[in-house]
């Protein structure tokens, strides 16, 4: 079966950071499509990757201490083992420091301006530096990014701008008449209303203020601005040629099936990417879907806010599976979806342990107790059957129809209608009181046949959405009948094969003894991180991290605020190294009458005995913490600048236990 191809790609991942489990679902999405696809006989290519150039990587890299090339390579790794932790099946990982890919943007940048889709001027306007994106004064929404909603500030240098507005009437019109082009149906009436019928303006696409990036040819104090060089990467990895020299791999999968992407980033890919290839003379990618995102509680992850998960803690607590069913089954269609541990540990229980993971268990279980573990053949049928079986035969269908439109979350329903109809069987026939009855054997054989085909159909049809459980399942009912075309017949298990040994798939979680690990295990991260960052560290981190990711506070503090703080000089009068941390020292501070131990995060800067005698200064009233294991009652104020940290002290000898103000 060959139903042709199918090209998916997902946003290439902005190396600034670890992925949060929010980043982490785009590329879950996209694994769960294209297993379904190759399942359901398509030949399938799926890209994914990381964009690595832009003022913010730049800037990231210098107070890392590191250059931007190192500093992405580590985040690019580390990028990769997430998508590779989560066992998604990319044919290709991308990045955009790949030579070949810069030389291709060259060229691409130098023909759009040979043949006058580009031209040199200046560009004054306002600036949002995380989505690297300029705009004008009408587009802010209360004077903020209009994507992010973030700060922004007003910028004027010499650039490059892309004509747009010559392409729009076209753009437009692609629009009109290819309706599934921009998915949900709500993302496209936001950028036909919000930004092509306002008029496009035309689009700076170089900058000279940073150099982190593909240097433009014919004039290097310019750079490729980020959206050419990151966009283009659906087409240059697959063998796009700006000379026409395609290769084949290009001629067979473009145009794209689907760009998955964040629904923030859709009007980069619904007008800009379009319109880039209409200069080119390249075909428009079938479809671009706008996911919606994953919150945490209420609100959207973020740094500042202290409520960012990652998928890898996620997986050390409930396996990878769990986590994937959780992500695809929570997230609706067109809305935001929700993550809290109570809701996974809730979802855990209900869905895996006890609709799926207990119909396997006793389905199994029974077969080896009645019939030694042998498949008997379904010879005496009732009319109660049919109604299972017929569900059965329907749910691919079914299945199939949701996936068609991307809705993974529906897709999945479909497949738990199919597991809850067959626990209900289960409780219909009474396979436990038929193996009292010898006379009833035959009928026995049917019933358990019955479930493990209905499990079999089931867990073929999981298998795009949790591959390690639907092959522990194929194990346990010892089955390879796992293809599409098996779905088509209620006639997969084999009689007098024998079935395998019942294992449990998802165990029940104590909710409460599970929550009390999760808040000790936060409680100790959050320690042991802490002291790692010296105050003014932290509240650097604090307002950059407040102006990249929330609109809500401006950082600033009132003078009561201030007034809270109990600041003290303090004599360190003993210093050691931690014994369970190597970051951390034991310090015995010295004021007037009183000694106190505080655990700081200095040891890669400090010697113990070179801090013995110093005066510095700390936070008095600060709550007492216990960070691995020791109390520490205060924090000590430095100052850090690349890889130098200094103490914080003062300009004359003042007294310890002196109040500072």
């Amino acid at each position: 079966m060959d139903k042709g191809k199918y090209y998916l790609t997902t946003a290439i991942a902005y190396t600034s950071g670890k992925p949060h489990i929010g980043n982490t679902y785009e590329i879950v999405l996209a694994d769960s499509i294209v297993r379904f696809k190759k399942l359901n006989g398509y030949d399938v290519y799926f890209q994914t990757g990381t964009d690595e150039h832009g003022e913010k990587i730049q800037i990231k890299a210098e107070e890392a201490g590191k250059t931007p090339q190192q500093f992405v390579d580590e985040v690019a790794g580390e990028i990769k083992r997430i998508w590779d932790l989560m066992n998604t099946s990319y044919d290709n990982f991308v990045r955009t420091t790949d030579p070949m890919h810069e030389k291709k943007i060259q060229q691409i940048f130098k023909r759009l301006y040979d043949q006058g889709d580009i031209y040199k001027g200046y560009y004054e306007g306002w600036y949002c530096t995380p989505d690297e994106a300029f705009f004008t004064e009408s587009q802010l929404v209360d004077g903020k990014c209009p994507d992010c909603g973030r700060e922004v500030h007003m910028a004027r240098e010499e650039a490059y701008f892309f004509k747009m507005s010559k392409y729009a009437d076209r753009l437009m019109k692609h629009i009109e008449e290819n309706p599934e082009f921009i998915q949900p149906e709500s993302r496209k009436n936001e950028m036909v209303n919000n930004f092509i019928k306002p008029g496009l303006q035309d689009l700076c696409v170089s900058r000279t203020s940073f150099n982190w990036g593909i240097p433009v040819t014919f004039d290097e104090k310019h750079v490729v601005y980020v959206w050419i060089d990151a966009l283009s990467n659906y087409i240059t990895f697959i063998g796009y040629d700006p000379e026409g020299n395609h290769s084949e791999l290009y001629k067979k999968y473009w145009p794209a099936d689907v760009h998955l992407i964040g629904k923030d980033i859709l009007r980069f890919h619904t007008i800009y990417w379009p319109i880039l290839l209409m200069a080119l003379g390249e075909e428009l990618p079938k479809q671009v879907f706008g996911h919606p995102w994953l919150m945490v509680g209420e609100g959207k992850m973020s740094k500042s806010k202290g409520n960012v998960i990652y998928a890898d803690d996620l997986v050390d607590l409930f396996g990878v599976d769990a986590i994937r069913y959780f992500v695809l089954h929570e997230m609706p269609f067109a809305s935001d979806g929700t993550l809290t541990y109570e809701l996974v540990i809730e979802r855990i229980n209900s869905d895996l342990a006890n609709i799926l993971g207990n119909l396997v268990n006793r389905t199994v279980t029974m077969t080896n107790k009645y019939f030694d573990g042998e498949i008997m053949a379904p010879v005496e049928h009732e009319p109660i059957d049919d109604e299972l079986i017929s569900l059965a035969l329907e749910t691919p269908l079914k299945v199939e129809k949701k996936m068609d439109e991307l809705r993974v979350s529906d897709a999945i329903d479909e497949i738990f209608t199919l597991l809850r109809r067959s626990n209900k069987y289960v409780d219909e026939t009474q396979p436990w009181v038929l193996g009292k009855d010898e006379s009833k054997k035959a009928r026995l054989g049917t019933v358990l046949y019955n479930l493990l085909e209905s499990i079999r159909i089931a867990a073929v049809l999981l298998e795009p959405f949790l591959p390690e459980t639907a092959q522990k399942i194929y194990k346990q009912i010892n089955t390879d009948k796992t293809d599409w075309d098996s779905l088509a017949q209620f006639n997969g298990m084999v009689s007098g094969q024998k079935v395998g040994t019942p294992e449990i798939l998802f165990a029940r979680i104590d909710a409460v003894k599970k929550m009390e690990e999760i808040n000790k295990i936060n409680e100790a991260k959050k320690a042991s991180e802490a002291p790692s960052q010296t105050p003014s560290e932290t509240k650097k981190e604090e307002s950059k991290e407040t102006k990249e990711e929330t609109a809500e506070d401006d950082g600033l503090i009132s003078i009561d605020d201030f007034a809270k703080i109990d600041l003290r000089v303090a004599e360190i009068v003993k210093a050691e190294k931690h014994p369970d941390a190597d970051k951390l020292l034991i310090l015995q501070l010295k004021l007037g009458d009183e000694v106190r131990q505080v655990v700081s995060g200095i040891a890669k800067y400090y010697e113990p005995q070179d801090l013995v005698g110093k005066k510095i200064v700390m936070v008095y009233n600060l709550k007492p913490v216990k960070l691995r294991g020791v109390d520490s009652n205060g924090m000590i104020l430095a100052a850090q600048k690349g890889k130098k940290l200094t103490l914080i002290s003062t300009l004359e000898d003042i007294p310890d236990g002196a109040k500072l103000s």
